[in-house]
Formats: C-alpha cells, sequence, structure tokens
C-alpha cells in the first residue's frame, strides 16, 4: 500500500499555459483547473493500492472543491516549491505510519484511469521508483520505498534526476504519463479519454475532440 501526496498550487496561478483551452476567461480556467484535479484524485483514490491520498494546496477553493472525494486536504501556505509542498506532506502522512510508502503524483493527470495506477505499483513493487512523463524528461509520478524519504526533484530534467536511484516504471501507461500542461496536452488526453468532469467542460467548450 502506499499513500500519495499530491501538490495543488493557487488556482489563480494555475496551469497559466493552459489557459484559453476552454473560453470564458479566469473563472473558465479555474473551473477547469478544477475539474482536472478532481478526476486525477478521484481516479487515484479508486487505485487498488491506495490508502491514503492528502491534497497539499494554498486555496481554500481547492479545499472545498475536494471535500466529500475521500481525499484529505491540507491548506498551507508558504511553502517554496513544489518539493517543499511534497516533503510536507510526507511529514504529515508520516506521522500516522512511519514506515508507510509516500509517493508524490501530479494533479493533472485528467485521463488518468485506477487500473493504470495499480499496475504502476505493482510494477514498483515496493522499489523507489518512478513514471516519466510522454516526453520522457519530467515525472508525473514518484514513489518512495517504505519507511525511506520520498526526496523529490521535480523541476526541469526531473526524470534523470529521479533515475539516480529510482527504478523507471510505467512505460505502456500512457494515461498515466499524460499530464497535461498546453490546450494540446489536453487534446491528446482527451484522445485516451478523460474524466467525467474535465471532458464535460471539454465538450461544452467545442475546443477538445
Amino acid at each position: 500500500m502506499v499513500d500519495l501526496v499530491v501538490p495543488v498550487k493557487n488556482l489563480d496561478r494555475a496551469k497559466s499555459r493552459l489557459r484559453g483551452a476552454v473560453p470564458g476567461g479566469g473563472a473558465a480556467h479555474r473551473e477547469l483547473v478544477l475539474a482536472v484535479v478532481l478526476d486525477t484524485v478521484t481516479a487515484a483514490l479508486a487505485a487498488d493500492g491506495v490508502r491514503r491520498l492528502l491534497v497539499v494546496c494554498e486555496d481554500a477553493r481547492v479545499v472545498a472543491a475536494l471535500a466529500g472525494t475521500g481525499a484529505e486536504v491540507v491548506d498551507e501556505r508558504g511553502l517554496p516549491g513544489l518539493n517543499a509542498a511534497l516533503d510536507f506532506g510526507a511529514r504529515v502522512l508520516r506521522r500516522a505510519d512511519p514506515d508507510t510508502a509516500v509517493g508524490a503524483m501530479q494533479a493533472d493527470l485528467p485521463a488518468l484511469r485506477p487500473a493504470d495506477l495499480a499496475a504502476a505499483l505493482a510494477e514498483a513493487g515496493g522499489r523507489r521508483a518512478f513514471v516519466a512523463d510522454r516526453q520522457g524528461t519530467g515525472t508525473t509520478l514518484l514513489l518512495g520505498a517504505p519507511g525511506a524519504a520520498l526526496d523529490p526533484r521535480f523541476g526541469p530534467g526531473s526524470a534523470a534526476a529521479h533515475g539516480d536511484g529510482a527504478v523507471r516504471v510505467g512505460d505502456r501507461l500512457p494515461a498515466l504519463r499524460c499530464d497535461v500542461d498546453t490546450p494540446g496536452d489536453l487534446r491528446l488526453a482527451a484522445g485516451i479519454g478523460l474524466g467525467a468532469r474535465s471532458a464535460r467542460l471539454a465538450e461544452d467548450a467545442c475546443r477538445v475532440r
């Protein structure tokens, strides 16, 4: 079993390169970001092998949107970047179980399927492991070994950074590798199959097929 940390930025700053993917200005963009997060979290919570999922955010609107999903959410302001947020989340999860295996998953995987995440966890087999993004340079999922430090190294070239000491898994799991940063990415995710919330917005906008 693994406990996951999922980081989410303030909605007003999140996914700036995705702006314009759906019409309607800032409000529509925030709705899309929330839909992507909700589809990602919902799929992850349904995956075999996931015990707890903690969202670390800096926005009360994210806390409200995730109410009732089964995710744990903490609104923690002032953390200096993504890796700091992940380390914070790992510490929170380990308060209850110091020996747990903690993983870090990106929040922008709207095509994620529970079976794909479960397959990656099974392939990792309790080892420190990571899933590279579609381009092979970034990371969508990092898994720590039970009781070991998460040691996140997200940022440019994170796949290579995580490959130093971790096994690469999930190469045949496109839904788990398809993070969404741009309208083009969203179209590719739609080709795999978006989650219900993201699909509704994409269909309403008639911009993603």
